[in-house]
């Protein structure tokens, strides 16, 4: 019997194994780096597996090429790639939140394949500022005096936070210490803009007075979070954007809103409950908003900070917003982005998180037969599918208490659990990202999109071919 020394001295070299006509072929269909890559990742297995024990057999070179063409075609994929998101979260924090429209893809790719107007201003022939053109638009959209661009809310809150009250106090509800997605909290971001935080009130009840007995000498700001992630009912008291306006005026302070997702149009026209909108809060007093841009607005990532022009100047002017600003291909897409809102008869079909949002049921039911019929057809009886009705959700921390009545597709199998079937549709060429509900698998129609459907159709056929 072969010794763990032996077994190891009969595993070929790379360049052996590089040699063989399966793998050099391989080269001509994918990258030669990933097939290296691949043959290097194999043989170092073996040689663990080897080494602790778990093999005790001599390496076969046929076993040694089936395993790195699999790996080498695992290996030559984009980390980040195009998947079909059938989970009916229109806002998905894990696949990207917002698609972008497809005049903000172009204006994207446009901009990422050529020079461009970044900080150059083509009537002066000089230098100017990046974010001119969304400031005007944003300004133009909400009415406010000024507004600036950074990488996402967060670092507009630690921005406009550092800013305002470094060294000072900074007054908010207990009951508004929200957490964002990635466990990232409100009280460690603004420990880091070197504010301190002063809690007043309790969870479920603050009131005008809290605020009015924590303000003290060293108090520069007084804030509110929108709860765009969560709700809270019942015995529950909070106080309204106007008043802490003028309470915090009344003491010359700034009054400071962080909105979360923050929207640009009204839902309540398409019957969804109304979320806050920063018009709104610039209306009622509030000096500095705060919002996402990759969230309702529907754009790229980015942090949308507007307000007072003097204090948003002061913003600009501080070293972190060097550290914290966005680059030519967000400012492409933002820009687009916003262009469409001005147009509201059509910023709903053009916007596709808002497309989404306010699909009708009745537009998404054919789309649902259709796709299940030709599923069954394909599969036979080795899958159970039906069309059926179920609820959305806009998911991103946005609408937490919509539900949106959309259309399904149910798939369930004798042989395979709904866990299983939805690992196979991941390893599909094009990933389909599903849910599992009461034993069997959901695609929701709500975020597939109508060009998609074909392909959906295609991919669950041929990822649940030969085993049901």
């Amino acid at each position: 019997m072969d010794t763990k020394q032996d077994l190891l001295r009969k595993i070929p070299s790379v360049e052996h194994v590089l040699e063989q006509a399966p793998v050099r072929a391989l080269g001509d269909s994918l990258p030669r780096w990933a097939v290296a890559e691949a043959v290097r990742a194999v043989l170092d297995e073996i040689r663990r597996s080897i080494s602790s024990g778990k093999r005790n057999r001599e390496p076969v070179l046929e076993e040694i090429v089936v395993l790195v063409e699999d790996r080498a075609q695992a290996g030559a994929r984009r980390g980040i790639r195009r998947i079909i998101n059938a989970t009916g979260v229109i806002i998905h924090t894990n696949l990207g939140r917002a698609n972008l429209s497809t005049e903000a893809a172009q204006a994207l790719y446009e901009v990422a394949t050529s020079y461009c107007t970044l900080e150059f201003d083509l009537e002066t022939g000089k230098r100017t500022k990046r974010t001119r053109h969304v400031e005007k638009l944003i300004s133009t959209i909400t009415g406010c005096e000024d507004a600036f661009v950074v990488n996402n809310n967060a670092g507009a809150v630690l921005l406009a936070l550092n800013t305002l009250a470094d060294g000072k106090e900074v007054i908010v509800s207990r009951g508004e210490l929200v957490e964002i997605g990635g466990s990232f909290r409100l009280p460690e971001v603004m420990d880091k803009s070197g504010a301190r935080m002063v809690e007043v009130g309790t969870t479920n009840r603050t009131r005008i007075e809290d605020y009015r007995n924590a303000i003290g000498p060293a108090t520069a700001v007084l804030l509110k979070v929108h709860w765009s992630n969560f709700e809270m009912t019942g015995f529950v008291e909070s106080v309204s954007q106007s008043d802490m306006a003028s309470l915090a005026h009344e003491h010359g302070l700034v009054m400071m809103e962080d909105l979360g997702s923050g929207a640009l149009v009204d839902f309540s026209r398409l019957g969804v409950a109304r979320e806050a909108m920063p018009q709104d809060s610039l209306r009622d007093g509030v000096d500095v908003v705060a919002f996402s841009g990759d969230k309702l607005l529907g754009g790229p990532q980015a942090g949308l900070i507007l307000g007072r022009s003097d204090l948003i100047g002061k913003m600009k002017q501080n070293p972190l917003a060097r550290a914290l600003r966005v680059d030519k291909l967000v400012l492409a897409a933002l820009e687009e982005t916003l262009r469409h809102y001005l147009e509201a008869d059509t910023v709903f079909d053009k916007v596709p998180a808002l497309t989404a949002i306010s699909r009708k049921v009745e537009q998404l039911e054919p789309r649902a037969r259709r796709i299940a019929s030709a599923i069954t057809q394909a599969a036979g009886p080795a899958l159970e599918v039906e069309a059926g009705t179920d609820e959305s959700q806009a998911g991103g921390g946005s609408l937490p208490s919509s539900r949106l009545k959309t259309s399904v597709i149910r798939i369930s199998s004798k042989k395979h659990s709904p866990d299983e079937i939805t690992a196979r549709l991941r390893g599909a060429d094009i990933p389909i990202i599903a849910r599992i509900a009461e034993d069997k698998v959901i695609i929701d129609l709500r975020t597939v999109q109508p060009s998609e459907d074909e392909t959906l159709a295609r991919q669950v056929v041929t990822a649940l071919a030969g085993g049901g």
